[in-house]
This record gives structure tokens, sequence and C-alpha cells, in this order.
């Protein structure tokens, strides 16, 4: 053994300036057990204080003086897999060179929440003694009118033991009366340490999975695939309705049964509770939630659990991802398109380049699925980096729900002033008659701001990047978040000289209120961020329309996703263009996913649907594909937009933001970002940059913010740009 090892440390501090390893002396009581992933405690600084850091490397060897090392004071997880520290500390460190970002808020994403919580226990209370002494003392119990022990006695002797919480809590016996007991050796309590099981099952039905042929060609295609030993990405573009969930279902069993691990992502939690469902009458309680509404301690235990190999499915949105499963064989994305697998805070990350990522380790399968893909998803699967699997078919074999679409200006020129149209109030009425459901969906995605016109649809717009343009300040002043351009508020249309343009204000709130008043006799449910922040509030809604205990429920876009209700035959959706104006290049595509996956809720029972779609644009051509359902039609004129504009995923683009408490600092700094791309092409000029501007949100919590995009056919050079721009 040489006569030092020395470890490379990254110090748990999320500070730019430290963001580099600090060299330690590992003691030679952990020579033996240190390995490169574990967390260790140090003394740091002048003061030398107590901090947690991660081993990202060991050595023979130190360039510094022996005398000037500190040493590391121990380890922080004496019992934590060394393996499953190495594989996070790998993927962590990719994941600050992909998406930037500091290496200790990388390592916090992806290790596993480690936090000291208190385990459950189950505590159990036995009968010791033999029977003829335990009924001597009973007789004894009750000669001296010790009613408690007496009872507690006797109860034993009925069943031989009890839960300890039933004894104290439903039979109200003392833990002086339960430890006079014990003293005595009638009787013995024990302790068992259990981890704790969110699941909580017993209602689900198993069915049988009868598939498609369609569906058993996929199953067996993905299958195959990773039986060759290429198991790959797989996109799965299935029109809602066409039974996606049954082929995840089979394709997980088929890897279970190889004795392999799935992680299911879903992107809301809204979508746990008819999931889990679902899995659960398959798995049982070999399947798991992750998701943000669990305790600490209930997160812990289910990381344990997948660790120790006591569950094969975890089923959650995208922290889901990072569960240490020892042998990982699928990852299934249901609903890919959805922006909230992209991760807001830094490191900015997307759950599904991860996801590919952590599978090309791991030789695990990777399966996008969604009726609506992403353009890039799609883009890979068209350009062979994808294998793509389609259903067109919808599994009770309906055909999709007519599509109305209402034009709204012809509704305010006709004096209707309602936010409902009188097409959709008409076939409310209808439903309730007919004792069926009904979905009112606000499309709020994309309330910034945006400046339209109701009476011919008009909306203000950047002359340089095609994005509609967002209010600002107290004047009201309209700006590009991409470029930066800025012009007056607009008071009257310059399309038709119309004074009805303005931004858009709603709420479900409002939607509820205006609902209850028009159909007095409707039991009406309401979805949105106000009325789920209670930790069962998603399962208690979703429960309640599911056992018609409603007629109508408004939401926003969680109840859009997902969700099978064969009783709703009519979905309203409310200012369906509001998305079309947020001000970002993706309007387009994720207002025809809104809308296609708000359409697709309609008619799934044995009753065919009808769609409402409510909108000033009709004419637009994401409007008019999602009526259509025709997601191939958008994709091909989606494109050549993108092409047209340099947009992903024809090209690639950096976002480079600044936040500073001072306004001229960020200012001056996101310049020099401009100025050091500018110098840069005046050598190769291939790359195109655009602003610097503010950004969507220009101050947040008293720091300024300032954006310039960088666009490149080659993703490389972007990856240079960022690497230059960071150091």
């Amino acid at each position: 053994m040489t006569e030092n090892i020395y470890a490379d440390i990254i110090i748990d501090i999320s500070h730019e300036r430290l963001d580099h390893p600090f060299t330690y002396r590992v003691p030679v009581e952990m020579r033996s057990s240190v390995r490169v992933g574990d967390r260790v405690f140090i003394p740091f600084g002048k003061g030398d204080t107590m901090r947690m850091g991660y081993v990202v490397a060991l050595r023979d060897s130190c360039s510094y003086p022996a005398d000037k090392v500190k040493t590391i004071a121990g380890p922080c997880d004496p019992n934590a897999g060394h393996n499953e520290n190495e594989r996070a500390l790998r993927l962590a460190l990719w994941i600050k060179e992909h998406y930037g970002s500091t290496a200790i808020t990388a390592l916090k994403t992806v290790l596993p929440i480690r936090k000291s919580v208190r385990p459950e226990e189950k505590k159990t209370i036995r009968l010791r003694a033999g029977r003829s002494d335990a009924a001597e003392r009973l007789r004894f119990y009750q000669q001296k009118h010790q009613v408690a022990r007496a009872r507690l006695l006797e109860g034993l002797m009925e069943v031989g033991e009890q839960p300890y919480s039933l004894v104290t809590d439903k039979l109200h016996i003392t833990t002086p009366t339960i430890k006079s007991l014990e003293k005595a050796g009638l009787i013995e309590v024990s302790i068992e340490q259990s981890l704790r099981n969110p699941v909580k099952g017993g209602k689900a039905e198993v069915k049988e999975l009868n598939l498609s042929p369609e569906q058993q060609s996929i199953v067996k295609g993905v299958l195959s695939d990773f039986d060759s030993g290429n198991p790959g990405v797989s996109l799965l573009h299935g029109i809602t309705g066409s039974g996606k969930t049954e082929v995840y279902i089979r394709i997980i069993e088929g890897i279970v049964a190889r004795g392999r691990q799935a992680i299911m992502l879903i992107p809301e939690i809204a979508l746990t509770y008819q999931t889990l469902l679902r899995f659960y009458g398959h798995f049982g309680d070999r399947v798991s939630v992750m998701n943000s509404t669990l305790s600490e301690g209930e997160k812990f235990d289910q990381y344990e659990r997948a660790r120790r190999g006591e569950i094969d499915v975890i089923i959650g949105p995208r922290s889901a991802l990072f569960t240490p499963f020892p042998a990982l064989g699928i990852i299934v994305m249901d609903e890919e398109h959805e922006g909230s697998y992209k991760n807001e805070n830094m490191p900015k990350y997307h759950a599904r380049e991860v996801a590919i990522k952590i599978a090309e380790w791991d030789h695990a399968a990777v399966l996008l699925g969604s009726a609506t893909p992403s353009l890039e998803s799609y883009y890979q699967a068209e350009n062979g980096e994808f294998r793509l699997y389609e259903l067109n078919r919808r599994l009770t074999g309906e055909n999709l729900p007519e599509v109305i679409i209402t034009d709204m200006r012809a509704e305010l020129k006709a004096g209707n002033r309602s936010i409902f149209s009188e097409q959709l109030q008409t076939r409310i009425e209808d439903r309730l008659d007919k004792g069926e459901q009904v979905i009112l969906f606000l499309n709020r995605r994309g309330i910034v701001g945006s400046v339209s016109c109701r009476s011919c649809g008009y909306v203000v717009k950047c002359p340089h990047c095609d994005v509609s343009l967002t209010e600002h300040g107290r004047d009201r002043h309209l700006v590009c978040h991409y470029c930066g351009f800025s012009m007056p508020a607009v008071k009257i249309c310059p399309e038709c000289g119309s004074k009805y343009i303005a931004g858009f204000r709603a709420g479900t709130e409002k939607v509820e209120e205006n609902i209850k008043q028009m159909f007095p006799r409707a039991r009406v449910l309401r979805m949105d961020a106000d009325t789920t922040t209670k930790k069962d509030s998603y399962e208690k809604i979703l429960s309640k329309f599911s056992n018609e205990e409603a007629d109508i429920l408004v939401g926003t876009q969680m109840i859009v996703k997902g969700h099978d209700f064969p009783k709703v035959t009519l979905v309203g959706i409310l200012m369906a263009d509001l998305s079309l104006n947020t001000g970002d290049y993706r309007a387009a595509e994720r207002t025809f996913q809104l809308l296609t996956q708000a359409a697709g809720r309609a008619g799934r029972g044995s009753v065919k649907g009808e769609v409402v779609i409510q909108t000033y644009e009709p004419d637009n051509y994401a409007i008019r594909q999602a009526a259509k359902q025709d997601y191939k039609a958008f994709y091909n004129e989606e494109m050549e937009y993108r092409k047209l504009l340099m947009y992903p995923p024809a090209y690639h683009m950096l976002a480079v933001q600044v936040k500073d408490p001072d306004e001229n600092r960020a200012l001056n700094t996101i310049n020099d970002v401009r100025m050091f791309v500018d110098d840069e092409n005046k050598t190769e000029p291939l790359s195109t940059v655009i602003g610097p501007s503010e950004a969507q949100l220009s101050k947040v919590r008293d720091s300024y913010r300032y954006v310039c995009y960088i666009k490149d056919e080659k993703y490389d050079k972007l990856v240079q740009y960022k690497d230059r721009i960071e150091s």
C-alpha cells in the first residue's frame, strides 16, 4: 500500500468560483473503503468549517506540499452503495458538461435524497407466557379490578399478538400498562423497521391485455431489439385512445420477466393516479411512485426499495429518472412532448436526453410515446436515429371525435360577449340532458401579455423573429424576447381599426362561476393549481369525476393529459389561440399539441365524442390541423418555418441568460457575450446571434435577466461557445 492516498473532492457549495475539485488526504481507516462517488465530511476554509463533499477521483500522489493538505474527517454514508454513487457522479458530470451548471448542483440533482429521516417502525405486542400462567395472572387482574391489564392479556390469549398502535389507539391501553405486563414477563414488544410504501393497493383490477395486431407488433419489436443487445430508442406515435399504455405495460412485463427493472415517466403528478391503478393491477407491490407529494421519508424509502431490488417499476415525473435501480432495463417516457420534462432550474436538463444517456450506459431501452411527438423526436425518427412505431386506430373501434371550430370574432359581432359560444352552450345543455360528462379546458398556457384583436384576430408580432410581442411596464410597451425589438402599446388594431385589441386575462375560477350561473343544475369540479395544493387532491378530484359525481370538469392543461373518462362525450376548448401568442418559436407546436390532447379526451367510450374549439384565429394552421388530428400535416408545415427561420430541430440553438442584481452589470455582461460571438464569426461566419434582450421574466427576486440566442447547424460548436462563456 502506498504511503498516502489522496482524493479530489467537490465541495457542497454552489458557487462558480468553487466549482473545481479540492485535494484531501484519505485517512488510514478509510483507505480500503473510500470510492469515487462517496460523500465525505471535510474541513474547509480558514476556520476548518465542517463541510460535505463528493469524491470525484482517487490518486496516490499530490502536487501540493504534504503539510498543506488537509485530511478527510470521515464518511457521510458508510452504508451507501459505491456503484450507485459512481454511476450518479458520472451522470452528474455529463449533465454539467451538456447543459451547464456547477458540479455540485448537478450532483444534488442526480443523487438520491439522503436526508436524515426517521425510519418507519412496526411495533407488535405478543403473548410470551404459557397459557396456564397467563390464565392464572388474568384471574388475578380481574380480582384486583385491574381492568386494562386484564383486557390486554385476555385479548392476547385469544389472538396471540396485536399491533401496538391498535392496542394504544383503539383499545385505549396506556404505555405504562403495557410496560408492566412486559416487565412481568407476560408479553413482549417487538419492533421492526420497515420502508414506507406510498402505494395503497386493494382497488385495482387485473385486466387481461388483449392487444391488437398493431400493438403486438410494437411489443415484439421493442423486446426483440432488447434481446438482440441493441435496445436503442423507439418512438411510439399513437393517436389519442389508441392503447399506448397497454403497450407500455406489456413491454415492461417482458423486461421484468427478463430480470430487469423499469422507469415509467409521466409529465405531471396529476397523471400518477390513473397510471398507478393500471400498473398496480399487473405488478402489485412491485410497483411504486416517486413525486413531489411524497414526504422526505417516503422518497428516501422508495430509493432504498429500488436499490435493494424490492420493486420492479417506478412511476413518476422527471425526478423518477434518477431512481437507483441495480439492473435497469427500460425507460418509458409517456407524453414525451411535454414541456414539464425540462427542468426549469439549474441544471436545465431535458429528461428525454438524460434518459437516452442513462439507457446507453445501462444497455437499456428507451420508449418515447405521444399522440403529438415533439418535433425534435419525430425529426430524429425520420432521420433514422430512433425507431418509429405508429398506432392509428382507437381501441374502442370508434372514430376520433368530431371537431367544430367556432370563430369567436363572429360571436362578438353577433352580440355574444360570453366566454361560451352558442354552439358550446347548446352542446353542454344536451349532455346534461343525456347524463353524459363534459370537460372544459381553459388554454391558459401562454398568458404572458400577448396582444391580439378580438374583432379580426390580428396579433402584434416582431417583424424580425415571427413571434408575438409581449406587454411590459406600466406603459404596456411591446417587446420581443428574442431580438429585443420594442414598440409603443397598440390601442387601435392596425389591421381592421377595431378598439377591441388587448392582452387577454381569464381564469378557471371565472369559468367555473359562469358555468354555475348558466347551468345551475350542473355539478361542477375545478382542477387547477389552486385546487390541487394538498397531497391527495389530484386523486380526489379525478376519482369524483371518474365516479360520475360531477357533470363538468373545468381546468387547465393538467386535465387533458392522458386521462381516460369513458362518459366524457364533449370537450370545450376555451381561448384556443392563447398559446399561439407566447413570444416563443414553439408556440404553434405547443398549441397543436394541447388542442390535440384536449380533443382526445372526448369519445373514449362507446359514444362518439364532440369537441368545440373556440378561437379568434380559425385559419391558423396549428388550429386547423389539430381539428383534423393530422400530426404529419402539421409537422411538415411547421418544419418549413423552422428551416426558414433556423430554429430547432432544423438548427441547434444555445440560450445564454445573465442574472444580476445590478441591471447595468447584467446588460454589460450580455453585451460582452454578443461581442464575443461576433468576434468568433469574423473568422468563421457560421453562427447566427439574436439579441440581447430582456428575458421573458425580466426581473425575478431582485435580479435582472437578459438573454441572447446563438444558432448554428453544428451542435459541438455551441458546446464550445458554452464552455468558453462559462470560463
